[in-house]
């Protein structure tokens, strides 16, 4: 698809988290200002959480040069008619970004690192021996000392305890040791102006933040959905010029559809580093495999064909902790699921739809499935290559030995040694992810007038129909029969296009595929 460029190239802000520095040297920008603008008037209090690399600093960074008054690097921005510049406010910035934090020992001099910068740029000197009296003594001394309430500002609060969640012991502690630091917050209300906390999980109020109720929460406020991300009208508007010579459709089902109950955004970082190489790629999930997700999802059975439609209440969704971390809240939390539909069945009784938000995240996600779901990632991923190969030329049976071939090739070792192997839908969730990490277009119990189809895959002008059976919870050769006895096919018709039944039988005690059926429409 072709774009008329209207406006100039400008500078690509890969990697910059520095408002000032974006907006003085030529880079594009898309104006969160007026979001801003109705935070600050609105509240006072704030939590958001938010994926990584989703432009949660570079916000940070922009709030403190307004509060901050440098008034020059807003104007043309929406918010610069409606802002004092008259009043400047002293700003406490506090950023466990960088660093990786093992010990009590390292989070308290980081805390301690921080909070002299702090002093340093704001010209005061904390007595208090102790770090959350030296944090209380510089709130009330910003105060008295340039006569306005402070501001405080916290990126990336959960770092230390998200650092060290695979050790519970340790994430308890860093977790005491954040909340030494965080209550202090509380009991200085009279000395500040506003707060904003931001991470990427959703820790209790009351395990991290002792009291501090009225804190608000706009992670899920349908108003701010877009207050972290691109929008496609910000792409379509602000990055026009680098459109040209890309599908814009493609980048729509690439990159778009993480969603937080209001507009859909993009990933900055994915179309930033789509843009630069002009290639599409998993962009963004590849600067950070989510090793210890996946072992999470192993360890509790996911069945993976739900992680493209998981329903879970907000309960789930809004909140974990280290002694218990619900899989759904982490899959979320972390960028891999976003909302797809909210629905209202009793008043005040919320359930949410959860699937992935886009075609990379789909792709790559079932990809590193494979490798924890599998004993051997490179076989793996050959076996993803000569499942494309073989979709391409309309092989069944070339499909049907490639299975036969993957499943025998699992020594019954790591069968024996793996928790993913002992429940029912391994089988399925192997296959499905296989077609889900290639990026196939994919629906899952498909609706008919007869019943729901497990998987239906089009492709290359083909229809493939899946029904998988367990044989010993059904009779074997009864996969293949349920397509036909139930006329699956008959949607599908109209389309003119080749109907492939396909029937996969699983056996749970020989650890195998005992029957792959096709038929040809």
């Amino acid at each position: 698809m072709t774009h008329c460029v209207t406006q100039a190239r400008r500078k690509l802000p890969i990697g910059i988290q520095t408002f000032a520095e974006i907006i003085g040297e030529g880079h594009y920008y898309v104006d969160k200002t007026g979001l801003a603008h109705r935070l600050i008037e609105q509240g006072k209090y704030y939590f958001l959480s938010r994926p990584r690399r989703f432009g949660k600093s570079l916000f940070l960074d922009t709030l403190k040069e307004l509060f901050e008054g440098n008034e020059p690097l807003f104007r043309g921005l929406d918010i610069h008619p409606h802002w004092d510049w008259t009043v400047r406010h002293p700003v406490i910035a506090i950023s466990f970004g960088g660093g990786v934090f093992q010990t009590r020992a390292d989070l308290d001099e980081k805390i301690r690192e921080l909070l002299d910068d702090n002093q340093r740029r704001l010209g005061v000197v904390c007595e208090h021996p102790s770090l959350s009296g030296c944090f209380a003594e510089l709130i009330r001394q910003a105060h008295t000392h340039t006569g306005q309430p402070a501001v405080i500002l916290i990126d990336e609060y959960d770092k230390p305890i998200l650092d060290n969640i695979t050790d519970p012991d340790t994430a308890l502690v860093m977790r005491e040791g954040l909340k030494n630091l965080y209550s202090v917050i509380k009991d200085a209300d009279a000395h500040l102006r506003f707060v904003f906390l931001t991470g990427v999980s959703k820790f209790s109020k009351f395990s991290l933040f002792s009291g501090l109720n009225n804190l608000e929460d706009i992670t899920l406020d349908p108003a701010y959905s877009a207050l972290c991300g691109y929008t496609d009208a910000d792409v379509d508007r602000v990055f026009a010029p680098e459109l040209d010579g890309l599908d814009r459709a493609e980048i729509r089902r690439w990159y778009n559809g993480y969603n937080w109950l209001g507009e859909a955004v993009y990933n900055p970082f994915d179309l930033l580093l789509l843009f630069q190489e002009r290639q599409f790629r998993p962009w963004w999930f590849e600067t950070g495999t989510p090793t210890f997700l996946v072992k999470l999802l192993a360890r509790h059975g996911f069945f993976t064909p739900d992680l493209a439609r998981l329903r879970t209440g907000l309960e789930i969704l809004s909140t974990f902790d280290v002694e218990r971390i619900a899989p759904e809240a982490l899959l979320f939390q972390t960028g891999y699921l976003t909302i797809h539909k909210a629905e209202e069945p009793l008043l005040g009784h919320w359930i949410y739809t959860l699937g992935y938000p886009n075609h990379e995240v789909a792709s790559s996600l079932n990809a590193a499935l494979l490798s924890e779901y599998t004993d051997d990632p490179s076989r793996s991923f050959a076996h993803r290559l000569r499942l494309l190969d073989l979709l391409l030329a309309n092989d069944l049976d070339g499909l049907k030995d490639l299975f036969h071939a993957f499943f025998a090739s699992i020594p019954s070792d790591w069968y024996r040694n793996n928790p993913i192997a002992r429940y029912e839908g391994y089988y399925a969730s192997v296959f499905y992810s296989y077609f889900a990490a290639v990026g196939l277009d994919i629906t899952l119990e498909d609706a008919t007038h007869q019943g729901r189809i497990d998987m239906t895959v089009r492709f290359n002008d083909q229809v493939y129909l899946f029904e998988f059976k367990v044989v010993e919870l059904a009779p074997e050769g009864r996969a293949l029969q349920q397509i036909k006895d139930r006329g699956y096919a008959e949607k599908y018709r109209a389309e003119g296009q080749p109907i492939h039944l396909i029937g996969v039988e699983f056996s749970r005690e020989g650890r195998s595929l005992v029957a792959f059926e096709v038929e040809t429409l």
